[in-house]
């Protein structure tokens, strides 16, 4: 016949073989989701360079446009 102990030996390993088993899925779970950051980071990163270099060429063509209008503007008011 088994004594407590051994049965409590049993039941403490079989919960340890239960923790360890869903610390491993859990640690699997983590680092796909992890990669899944990753690539949403990146993609995220690539689209805020390309909307810089966007607005950085709409600056370049619309600061010119916006000097002369201000300029035609207060020469207009300049001549009534």
């Amino acid at each position: 016949m088994m004594d407590w102990a051994q049965i409590l030996v049993i039941i403490l390993s079989i919960f340890l073989a239960v923790f360890l088993l869903l610390g491993i899925v859990l640690t699997v779970l983590l680092i796909k989701v992890t990669r899944q950051i990753k690539s949403v980071t990146d993609s995220a990163e690539r689209t805020a360079h390309n909307i810089e270099g966007v607005v950085a060429n709409i600056t370049r063509f619309t600061s010119p446009a916006f000097f002369m209008r201000m300029v035609t503007k207060h020469f207009k008011k300049g001549k009534k």
